[in-house]
């Protein structure tokens, strides 16, 4: 049988009025919410690969859509000479030619020599776990972004360089002065979080070629 063609025209007219209706009502909805409650946490958590990338690309987006766009990263720091974070060197090049983004890196670097992976904490590391929730502080409170992305706070707190209670603290914080879109990323999620937040997605591991002995490869995990 012949398929009919369909005009743009006639696709906008198709379907029940009861779809359009209930994204009408919707739409109305938002725009007579406060508009404080028009901004949302998330959360990007899973053993999966994929938190940071989504949190970046979503700060792409942002600054497409001409954000500001603030980003802490929690350990994720480095030597000064080998940087093991590609995405970085854009971040700095995109602010370089204009783009309004912020980016504060913190914590020690946990590479060894021999390549392998530091997991002991020292106190340095503390220190600077500290350090990242001043600034994470400091930019709820005077801050000026429409986007915060809050890397790794959930590992940082899973792996005892803050507290639970550190990462609620920043909850109630935003709370209060709650006039921006914030993201937190991690491996773990921990009770009470779940009940704090709009949004959650889990990146699930359903194969990982990194048991198959690929390990980490530049400018596609790091």
């Amino acid at each position: 049988m012949k398929k009919k063609k369909v005009t743009l025209e006639e696709a906008k007219k198709a379907g029940g009025t009861k779809y359009r209706d209930m994204v009408q009502k919707g739409l109305e909805e938002y725009e007579n919410m406060p508009e404080e409650m028009k901004h949302q946490i998330h959360v990007y958590y899973g053993y999966g690969k994929g938190k940071t990338t989504a949190l970046m690309g979503l700060a792409i987006r942002a600054l497409g859509a001409g954000k500001k766009v603030a980003i802490v990263q929690f350990d994720k720091g480095y030597d000064g000479v080998h940087e093991h974070y590609g995405e970085r060197h854009i971040i700095r090049k995109l602010k370089e030619i204009g783009y309004n983004i912020e980016m504060y890196i913190t914590g020690c670097e946990r590479m060894n020599e021999d390549g392998t992976f530091r997991f002991k904490n020292a106190d340095e590391d503390l220190e600077e776990a500290k350090r990242a929730l001043k600034i994470t502080r400091d930019l709820i409170m005077k801050g000026d972004q429409n986007l915060l992305l809050l890397d790794e706070i959930l590992a940082a707190s899973a792996y005892h360089l803050i507290e639970e209670k550190d990462v609620l603290d920043i909850i109630d914080l935003f709370e209060k002065n709650r006039r921006f879109e914030m993201v937190m990323t991690g491996h773990k999620l921990f009770d009470g979080l779940a009940e704090r937040v709009g949004l959650i997605t889990e990146m699930r591991k359903v194969i990982h070629y990194f048991d198959m002995g690929i390990q980490a490869r530049e400018g596609i995990e790091f």
